[in-house]
């Protein structure tokens, strides 16, 4: 007797013992993360003063909100987010029926060299993008459909390189979304497919009427990761747009640039670009937090029932 209560004993300890363990990596992952973004919140807050004063760290003696006025004026806010919202959700939606479609046939359809090509959509997410950023460059550039134009056409600075590398999934971490979509369907019960067939519905058909409704949760990772990664881009825009200012990343950057010039002429001090920079941040990531506070609860859904493993 005494035995089973000295092993029940432990085994409690042992599971308060993981608990807090648990807890305690949570905590500090959360705090890693969390920390630039609870940093940055006071400090757009603050006045230069405030900045320069050692003793004010956490709350301001006086809010203001010139930061962000600065931030927005500067940054030509309206303009640069609806170019930035408007690009966004055309790479994002896209890149969802294209990866959607090629995850489909990857795992539904059984026919020579099926391995081969899913392997190759894994070894996209090895290779870096700055390793075909120059042949990319070149046939953007120099555009002529496998050689049936005479004349090449300049793709650059416009939005069509978003669109031909979403619509044919070769884009920014497209790999990972046919990944996902791929095991989705693949967990797929046959008999969805037998019993359509049954009924006389065609391959279209039972993809869209059947197959498809069961993969909502897996869409919505990929359009919210696809929409995070494109918003948070700057390589390929730099690449594709060639710098446009008319777009949110550039246009921070332009901030960073140009308080840069000043401090380098004793314009500004380096506490005021400070302040004026993180309210631009926030700005830039504000739209990505409104949309994390509203899908939060139907993401964490998705993530749970697709698992997205293997």
């Amino acid at each position: 007797m005494r035995s089973l209560r000295a092993k029940a004993r432990l085994t409690r300890y042992k599971a308060i013992l993981v608990s807090l363990v648990r807890y305690a990596l949570i905590i500090a992952i959360s705090f890693v993360i969390l920390y630039p973004l609870m940093a940055k919140i006071p400090s757009s807050l603050m006045n230069e003063a405030d900045a320069i004063d050692r003793m004010v760290r956490w709350i301001p003696s006086q809010i203001t909100l010139d930061n962000f006025r600065t931030a927005f004026r500067m940054m030509n806010y309206p303009v640069t987010f609806q170019n930035s919202l408007k690009l966004t959700l055309t790479v994002s939606t896209l890149q969802l029926v294209s990866c959607t479609l090629v995850g489909y046939g990857l795992a539904r359809f059984q026919f020579r060299g099926n391995s081969l090509l899913f392997g190759l959509v894994l070894f996209t997410l090895i290779v870096p993008p700055q390793m075909v950023a120059l042949p990319l460059y070149l046939n953007l550039r120099y555009f002529d459909v496998f050689g049936l134009l005479k004349k090449p056409i300049n793709l650059l600075g416009t939005h069509w390189p978003f669109i031909l590398t979403s619509v044919t999934g070769t884009g920014f971490r497209n790999g990972f979304f046919i990944y996902i979509m791929r095991q989705v369907f693949r967990g797929m019960p046959a008999d969805l497919e037998d019993a359509a067939l049954v009924d006389g519905a065609g391959p279209f058909a039972t993809f869209f009427r059947i197959m498809l409704p069961g993969a909502g949760s897996a869409m919505l990772i990929v359009f919210l990761f696809s929409f995070v990664w494109q918003w948070n881009d700057i390589f390929l825009s730099t690449l594709y747009l060639g710098g446009s200012l008319e777009y949110l990343p550039f246009a921070l950057e332009r901030i960073t640039h140009i308080f840069y010039e000043s401090r380098r002429e004793f314009l500004v001090s380096y506490q005021y670009a400070s302040i004026v920079n993180n309210a631009g941040m926030l700005m830039f990531i504000a739209p990505l937090l409104v949309i994390y506070g509203v899908l939060q609860r139907y993401f964490v859904e998705s993530i749970e029932r697709t698992g997205i493993k293997g």
